[in-house]
């Protein structure tokens, strides 16, 4: 899930840590790509608004 597009979704960084209950710093430190285990979250809390993309995650052996 691309921070981005959660970023679009909730309007600004502030209201995205509040929906999440984590300090907007950890919002911060997220590279292009949210941590997976957010991006399970939030498909989860937004029921399907933002959907989780599995081959973004898939590891290169």
């Amino acid at each position: 899930m691309y921070k981005s597009l959660v970023i679009a979704h909730f309007g600004n960084t502030v209201k995205l840590s509040s929906f999440l209950k984590i300090n907007s710093s950890a919002i911060s430190q997220w590279g292009k790509i949210i941590p997976e285990k957010q991006a399970l979250k939030l498909e989860k809390l937004t029921e399907g608004s933002l959907k989780y993309d599995p081959t973004l995650y898939k590891k290169v052996a």
